[in-house]
This record gives structure tokens, sequence and C-alpha cells, in this order.
């Protein structure tokens, strides 16, 4: 049996408090809603749960909180086997928590409280930039960590931009020639750009103009549409795999922990990023952070499409 393919995620891991509601509420507005829902979540765990449902061989680095949701989420993640020797456990901070409001659509809110995830910083630096393989790293985390690594890591880096950090243009231009792939979707991509991106042809300029500020490979992802990406060989829009959504909180996670399993086995940008749209899509079918990250099985189950790696 073939080595599986290595992965590394630097980000945040959080405890996911959601609510189901009939409607999204606006502002100053109250909602009743179902029974709260306790489940490990931060965009960081939620990808690396991704990548290895999906076949890599992943090592989590980021920092928790010295508490019951803390220890919860290193259990899952094990549970998950996912390398959880470098999440550092940080005494008197408390664990990241996401509140999410889902609606009957399938379309949320998230507001995040970081916690110990501000913390992440010299030992989860040094681990992620000794990594081999591909090195996932995500944006709930401090920007100078995000920095550091970029200038120093040896990987092949992912850098996820959700969300996108004031500086995000200064960031990717100080990483030019260290930064292999950018992902965002439409409205990271509208933040950096300093202009509205919406639907699949937008994205497609937009993953050329991004792509032309110094990434190897820009991707931006457009929801139910697909997603668009740009680098050496051009730009291609990617149609997205029509599914009926019931959640699609953890889709943007799961599209980037698939992209890099593909990646890191070797799978051609476009034929990776086709995959992790369809493993995106699989994600939406069910309700969940964590618990709706797909296995291959999955993914062709929902969208025809047979994961690329054994």
């Amino acid at each position: 049996m073939g080595l599986r393919p290595k992965v590394t995620v630097l980000g945040s891991l959080n405890m996911d408090i959601t609510v189901t509601v009939p409607r999204l509420p606006g502002p100053g507005a109250t909602v009743l809603g179902s029974a709260a829902r306790f489940a490990p979540g931060g965009k960081g765990a939620n990808q690396a749960v991704a990548a290895a449902r999906l076949g890599a061989d992943v090592r989590m680095a980021g920092c928790v909180g010295d508490d019951d949701f803390g220890r919860l989420l290193l259990a899952r993640l094990r549970a998950e086997e996912v390398n959880a020797d470098a999440v550092r456990t940080v005494t008197g901070a408390a664990t990241g928590v996401a509140m999410i409001t889902v609606d009957r659509g399938g379309e949320n809110i998230i507001t995040v409280a970081p916690g110990a995830n501000h913390e992440v910083g010299s030992p989860e630096v040094a681990a992620a930039a000794s990594a081999s393989g591909i090195l996932v790293i995500s944006a709930e985390i401090p920007v100078q960590a995000i920095a550091r690594v970029l200038a120093g890591a040896a990987a092949v880096c992912v850098l996820n931009l959700a969300p996108a950090p004031e500086n995000a243009t200064d960031l990717i231009a100080r990483a030019r020639g260290q930064l292999d792939w950018l992902v965002v979707n439409e409205s990271e991509a509208a933040a950096i750009l300093g202009r509205p991106v919406a639907g699949l042809a937008d994205a497609e300029r937009a993953a050329a103009e991004l792509a032309g500020t110094g990434p190897g490979h820009a991707v931006v992802t457009a929801g139910a549409h697909g997603a668009a990406l740009a680098g050496p060989d051009g730009h291609l829009a990617i149609p997205g795999f029509p599914v009926t959504p019931v959640d699609t909180v953890g889709a943007g996670d799961t599209f980037v922990g698939a992209l890099a399993v593909a990646l890191a086995a070797g799978v051609p940008a476009a034929a990776a990023t086709r995959a992790a749209a369809a493993a995106g899509a699989a994600a939406v079918t069910r309700p969940g952070a964590q618990a709706s990250l797909p296995r291959p099985a999955d993914v062709l189950a929902a969208t025809g499409l047979t994961w690329p790696v054994a």
C-alpha cells in the first residue's frame, strides 16, 4: 500500500454552537430557532478533518484553551486520526467559539470569538514551517503568524484568507514567490480587490487578477455556481455540481481540505480544483460543520465524481 499524501494545517479550532431558524434575522430582530447544537469546528480543524477523511496523513497546529471545549476538540481530532501533537493548550485562555445561525435554505451567519486562536505563535509557526507535502494556512489566527510561516515554510503553501484580514493585500504582496495557492470565496475576493465579485464569470476574472498579485495559483469559490482557477496555464471556470443544500457551513473548509489532499497526491491543478468543488458540494447535503465533511463514497454519491486519491 502506498504512502498517504501529507497535509499539515495551521489554523483555528472552535466549538461551534448552531441554531437553525426559519429565516436569518435582520438588524435588531429576534428569531426563534431550534435547540442549540454543540459540535467541534473552526476553519483549521475542519480543514484537517476534511483532509483526513479524504485520504491524507494530517497534522494539525494551533491553540485551544485549558477547558472542556479544548479537551473535546483535541479528542475529536485524534478520533479522526489527525495528529494533534502540535496543538497547544493555552492556560488562562478560553477555547474559540463560533456562533452559527442557519436558515432552512442552508444559508448562514457566523460570529466567532477567537479565544485561544489569537495565541498562535512561535511553537505553531515552527511546527508549520517544518512541514512537508502541502501546508494549509487559514486566517482565523494572527496575521503575524501567517506572514512568518509563509516566509519560512518548506512545503507547498495553500493560504485560505477566510476571513480576509484588513491588510490582506500587503500580506499577499510580502509572500510573493512563497505563496503557491491562494483560496478565497467571492466576498473575500471582493474585500481584497476592493470591488464586488458575484457569480462564476466574475470569480474567474477575480482569480486571474489575484494570481497577478503574486500567488502561483488563485482560486475563487462561487458557492453553488462552482469555482474559478487561475495560474501559469491560464484561467478557467469550473461549474458547480447540482445538489440539494441542507447546510452550507463547512463547505468552504471542505473545499480547501480536499484541494490540499488532491495536490499532495499529485493531481494536476484543474482536476484538483474540480475534485475540491465536488467535495464541497457533497458537504452541503448534510447538516453541521465537521459532521458534514465527506468521505470519498459521499463525494461519489452526491456528485457522481470518483475521488481521485486512493
